[in-house]
């Protein structure tokens, strides 16, 4: 439950791959992959995509195909992969900064929020060109009416919009709002078939055919060309086409066993509202206490010796895994009861959700 890009390769998988196009994506050659773009944008509401090795590349390049001139900035969420997790490639790759921005209400950034601190000083300023939205977010859901409300801010101030997408899909399928809706509102989106989806590597950037074109040129420039990747497409379109509507299914046991928790005194620090889980379990057990009696269960969490972890839930786990880790939890809790000690002091807890990543799997 580290994350839901630890799935496992199928045998279906395997036939899958066997009977995927060979040809050379650098020249734009193969069928398969020619395939899940064309799906892919299609279902945003694009009118072409990128298949790309990572989400950090597609956003990557999403923003470099907006961005043109420095002096520039892109305003996000502080809280977003684009702020914390992609190496400062915005710098690196763009020549832009970054204002990163708490929302107000704790939750989801806000047109006022955006409004607020946009960058327009043309003197000393990095002018805010683009506008970065994250959905979801830690798990959680951004309305969809802020994200109209934001769009149509953009407009008025002539700025660009992409999306952090990766998990789009299990904000599509939570709330019922079709991707092509979401799509709509952005000039790139970046969306990925392995986290959540159970595909074994993979995103793609979807946008305009001269953004994709742009963005198949700079894919080249960092690196990010890729040769016979037929096989990891067609792959990924059999898992967007039948993991993808088992989501409602996940989503139902990440809320099974958030209410266990919480009924065990297990604190949640953000709502579950798709697949995720942020825990805090003081003052019952460690992360490591709780990571290592799960283990015997064959159940993998990050193990801390603080008390706030992440748990992820994908399509490979089934209720008798979440049934075994509510056993578990409730017996630590119940000996923790007992030895009346706390197993942390107050002292030294973190409620910073960000403290609950594990390093290796995003």
């Amino acid at each position: 439950m580290t994350s839901d890009t630890a799935t496992e390769i199928t045998d279906d998988m395997m036939t899958i791959m066997r009977r995927a196009s060979r040809r050379d994506d650098v020249f734009g050659d193969d069928p398969s992959i020619k395939e899940l773009e064309h799906h892919v944008a299609k279902l945003l509401g694009h009118e072409d995509a990128l298949f790309c090795v990572s989400g950090c590349m597609t956003n990557q390049l999403g923003l470099r195909t907006l961005l043109t001139q420095p002096p520039h900035s892109v305003l996000a969420d502080a809280r977003s992969h684009i702020n914390l997790y992609e190496c400062g490639g915005l710098a690196y790759h763009s020549q832009a900064s970054l204002t990163a921005v708490s929302p107000t209400n704790g939750a989801y950034l806000t047109c006022k929020d955006i409004e607020d601190n946009l960058v327009t000083d043309t003197i000393h300023g990095a002018l805010t060109r683009v506008v970065a939205l994250e959905n979801t977010l830690n798990g959680t859901i951004m309305p969809l009416d802020t994200m109209d409300a934001i769009h149509t801010f953009a407009r008025r101030k002539g700025l660009l919009l992409h999306l952090d997408g990766a998990r789009l899909w299990n904000a599509s399928q939570a709330t019922g709002v079709a991707l092509d809706r979401y799509g709509a509102l952005f000039d790139t989106v970046s969306i990925c078939v392995s986290k959540g989806v159970g595909a074994p590597i993979g995103s793609l950037l979807v946008g305009s055919a001269d953004r994709m074109r742009r963005a198949r040129h700079i894919r080249k420039l960092m690196g990010g060309g890729w040769r016979q990747a037929g096989l990891l497409a067609a792959t990924a379109k059999h898992c967007i086409d039948t993991v993808v509507p088992t989501m409602p299914k996940t989503h139902a046991l990440a809320r099974r066993l958030a209410d266990h928790l919480q009924s065990l005194g297990i604190r949640l620090l953000l709502p579950c509202e798709t697949n995720m889980l942020f825990i805090d379990t003081h003052p019952w057990m460690t992360i490591r206490q709780l990571a290592d009696r799960l283990r015997e269960k064959n159940i993998i969490i990050s193990p801390d010796e603080g008390t706030v972890t992440r748990l992820v839930l994908h399509y490979q786990i089934d209720d008798k895994a979440v049934e075994d880790f509510m056993e578990v939890a409730t017996a630590l809790v119940q000996e923790s009861a007992t030895q009346g000690k706390p197993a942390v002091q107050a002292q030294h807890r973190s409620h910073d959700p960000t403290k609950a990543y594990p390093s290796s799997s995003m």
